[in-house]
């Protein structure tokens, strides 16, 4: 009968047997929980340099590694951590906080990371000069670096764990080489991944013992492209006492990595010189129409690139800490608004529209006091705005000074990114975005609305678009505005990659001529291209020459041979007011 019932409940007795069997494992001190970093720092710290080796080992291994521990680390390599002495004569390792006015300071246990009470459950305050330092040497700072490092390749953060791997590649140690190769088993990543890859082989390439492992670590540097490993590749090269076997492929591999470079350097130059034609664009596209429909030589143009610079800094101004330039000098400012607060990341999309509209005031302005009165005068109307520019440059001295401001950035349009070594700027990317966006716009503006085809008429024939009754002093006021405005858009553009000035117009009024000549006198399509080649040109000039005035020098020496050829240029636009 006995039997019978313990079949019938056999899965039960098995059930109790294996929960009682579990208990007793995991209560065993060889399963038991094992202490946290911290708590093994704190352990160590009062120990001797075996101990210490013992935790940079375990620190190494670890496969987290969060800030609190590392910034315990950094306490411990600058002797900021102490050792207190409790009731019972046990030594307790804490960090203190900043002291009262009593020279007293909070403690807090390395351990736990609370703060320390007595047995009354009251904070324990004590001088640092009753506490006993955690000194440390040259060596043991040494060690606490490199274990620093060694667990950074563990961090959760892959630009962290990359920056890592290439820190102890490029110091060459043997020691690391385990590590790194473990690691590399595990990522997942794979720029990470690469990195990793370049620092076991940079490693390899101090093995002297094994010529074969040199040459191995040589080429598989040059497959992966190593730009740091050009260095250490141009050294063993030129070593007389290495086998004339691994002299010749290191040799080969970095000539194949300068190779390398040489195309990345390429490329980054010409996205450079992309993002720079899109600014010189934009500020050349409103020039563009406005000489075109006009026919006037604004010399003023340029300024009205620096009002939509000064625009965004006063918006960036008020959006962070204020602006003090009222009469009375009070603070223009929104409540409770300052630079670290999430809405002041989106200043920058209120200074465009109010750069733009800045700008095209400032035009409207112009066009309505000068401009009007100087229409087929082309020799009046270029020293009137050239003073006019004069006036404007003064203006901004007295009321931004003469030095030059800085406007920052946004967060979302700091920092970049790669692809293939080539590093690409979140607000130059932007910039060339924006440029493509207001070319569209522009196109639509001029091919499907009124006001295109009111100005389209105008440049085609002024006298017969009067006859026909389009206004055009109306359009003249309008264009002039409109051109104004894509010249502050530019200036705005400018903010995010550079300092403003009262000077910084000028910097670009000859550059926007002569694109707006190169491309064709009226012509968007020619406007474009010009913008682009004369900006990629320079880049790439000055990226040869190696030197920013002589690319300039042969970019201008270009543009006359070119004009030479074609007078009109790449585009030119055919019609009676720009004939006559």
């Amino acid at each position: 009968m006995t039997v019978i019932v313990l079949r019938k409940h056999t899965h039960w007795v098995v059930f109790y047997f294996c929960l009682l069997a579990g208990v007793l494992i995991f209560e065993h001190p060889l399963y038991a929980q094992a202490p946290t970093l911290r708590e093994a720092l704190a352990e160590v710290l009062p120990s001797d340099t075996t101990a210490h080796d013992r935790f940079f080992n375990q620190l190494a291994a670890a496969e987290k590694f969060d800030d609190t521990t590392r910034n315990l680390l950094i306490l411990w390599r600058n002797e900021e951590l102490m050792l207190y002495t409790d009731a019972a004569g046990k030594a307790i390792p804490v960090s203190i906080d900043t002291p009262d006015a009593n020279g007293k300071s909070h403690l807090f246990s390395v351990a736990t990371g609370q703060a320390l009470n007595d047995a009354a459950g009251a904070p324990v305050l004590a001088e640092a000069s009753a506490l006993t330092p955690i000194d440390s040497d040259a060596t043991l700072r040494k060690k606490i670096q490199r274990a620093m490092d060694l667990a950074d390749i563990s961090s959760a953060n892959p630009d962290t764990r990359k920056l890592a791997a290439r820190k102890l590649g490029t110091s060459q140690r043997k020691e690391n080489l385990s590590l790194l190769e473990a690691r590399l088993l595990k990522e997942s990543d794979k720029s990470v991944r690469k990195s990793l890859a370049e620092a076991c082989a940079l490693i390899r390439l101090t093995d002297f013992s094994s010529p074969k492992t040199q040459i191995a670590a040589a080429n598989e540097l040059a497959e992966l492209d190593c730009l740091g490993a050009t260095e250490a590749l141009r050294a063993l090269a030129a070593n007389d006492q290495m086998d004339i076997s691994v002299r010749k492929a290191a040799a080969k591999a970095q000539k194949s990595i300068r190779d390398y470079k040489d195309l990345v350097n390429f490329f980054g130059t010409i996205f450079r010189g992309t993002s720079l034609g899109s600014i010189l664009l934009v500020a050349a596209l409103g020039l563009a129409v406005t000489f075109g429909l006009m026919g006037i030589i604004n010399m003023a143009h340029g300024e009205m690139i620096t009002v939509g610079a000064y625009a965004a800094y006063v918006v960036e101004n008020i959006f962070r800490n204020g602006l003090a330039l009222s009469p009375l000098g009070i603070p223009i400012s929104i409540p409770g608004m300052h630079a670290g607060e999430g809405l002041f990341q989106w200043y920058f999309a209120v200074a465009i529209p109010v750069s733009f509209c800045a700008a095209a005031l400032a035009g409207l302005i112009i066009e309505r006091l000068v401009i009007c009165h100087l229409y087929q005068r082309a020799l009046e109307s270029l020293l009137a705005t050239w003073g006019i520019s004069l006036v404007l440059q003064q203006l901004f001295r007295v009321v931004f000074g003469a030095n030059n401001v800085q406007v920052n950035s946004p967060s979302w349009l700091m920092g970049n990114f790669t692809v293939s070594d080539v590093t690409l700027g979140y607000n130059r990317l932007f910039v060339i975005a924006f440029a493509v966006l207001i070319v569209v716009g522009t196109w639509l503006l001029l091919s499907k609305t009124r006001l295109g085809l009111l100005i389209r008429s105008v440049t085609q024939d002024r006298d017969m678009a009067a006859c026909m009754g389009v206004p055009t002093r109306r359009v003249n006021m309008l264009t002039f505005a409109f051109g104004s405005g894509l010249a502050g858009l530019a200036g705005a553009f400018l903010s995010q990659i550079g300092n403003v000035g009262p000077g910084l117009g000028q910097n670009f009024i000859v550059d926007n001529f002569m694109t707006v000549v190169v491309g064709g006198v009226g012509s968007i399509v020619g406007t474009v291209i010009s913008a682009l080649s004369i900006g990629i040109s320079d880049q790439v000039l000055q990226q040869i020459l190696e030197s920013p005035v002589l690319g300039k020098i042969m970019v201008l020496i270009a543009i006359i041979l070119f004009l030479q050829w074609k007078p009109s240029g790449l585009f030119p636009t055919r019609s009676r007011s720009l004939d006559s």
